[in-house]
């Protein structure tokens, strides 16, 4: 099991007060995924596997393409109490699906710069007290190794080059005007890094692989070809929380790319209307 960084403890060593005072009033909750044994009663949902779905649900298929992979299944109702804080149901189910390629041989791939490839991956919810039972994976497509989970609530911060740091912090973390900006310093960049994993995670700040997943998702919400400096993709990007990431994890035979990282992210609105089907996605790898 990892261990939880002590984010307060980081900045109040390693930065100047008034700097640690906004970054830590910037943190936001999360959900760290942790793998359990299997039958653990803290269980909180499972990787792979074959998901339960209502008799109704059609699996999810990308027309055109093929079937999606499932890749987990959350319990709300059984994760701890910073739900309601994160805006997440305090009870049904959420099950993730993704076309990872096997069904194609990887021809087709999701990307945020491609908007109409958004149908390849799909956010699914369950309202709780609807009759669901085991899905069979469709023919073309092998399911990932089960593994279940258990969770806890964690502090998350932003990346170290995310738009909300420079809200608050404006042109002084500017890199062009100040590269030793103290939030960029090795010594304190390294005191909030993780370095375990997988970094399975529901709601908080996105752990990025290359660079600030919203930026990415609000490409894909405008249409996939607005010029990276315009001021409207950074406006759009403002607007998208991460739902959920899905690390790459030996234990469930995931592999994205190389060692990468799957992201779903949703407008506050449609998470507080629970339009699910409104997420959208972007994967990242090294």
């Amino acid at each position: 099991m990892s261990s939880q960084i002590d984010l307060a403890a980081a900045a109040r060593e390693h930065l100047p007060a008034d700097v640690a005072d906004t970054w830590l009033s910037l943190l936001r909750p999360g959900i760290r995924l942790i793998s359990a044994d299997d039958g653990d009663r803290a269980a909180v949902g499972y990787l792979g596997g074959e998901p339960e779905l209502p008799d109704e649900l059609a699996w999810p298929v990308w027309e055109g393409h093929g079937s999606l992979s499932f890749i987990a299944s959350v319990d709300c109702a059984a994760l701890p109490r910073v739900v309601g804080e994160m805006g997440l149901p305090a009870d049904g189910r959420l099950l993730f699906f993704y076309f990872d390629g096997q069904y194609d041989g990887g021809e087709a791939m999701v990307f945020a710069s491609d908007p109409e490839s958004q149908a390849g991956a799909r956010v699914v919810y369950v309202p709780a007290g609807r009759a669901s039972a085991q899905r069979a994976t469709p023919e073309g497509i092998e399911p990932y190794k089960r593994i279940w989970l258990t969770s806890r609530a964690v502090s998350t911060a932003p990346s170290y080059d995310h738009l909300v740091l420079h809200d608050a912090f404006g042109a002084d973390f500017s890199q062009a005007t100040e590269p030793e900006h103290p939030l960029r310093r090795r010594e304190f960049c390294s005191a909030i890094s993780s370095g375990e994993g997988p970094l399975h995670q529901l709601g908080g700040y996105a752990w990025p692989v290359q660079g600030d997943v919203e930026y990415e998702v609000a490409q894909a919400a405008l249409g996939g070809s607005v010029d990276w400096r315009d001021p409207a993709l950074a406006s759009e990007a403002s607007r998208w929380l991460l739902l959920a990431q899905f690390d790459s994890d030996d234990n469930a035979n995931m592999m994205w790319g190389d060692m990468g990282m799957l992201y779903w992210l949703i407008r506050p609105d449609d998470l507080a209307a629970r339009r699910f089907d409104r997420a959208m996605f972007t994967w990242q790898c090294c």
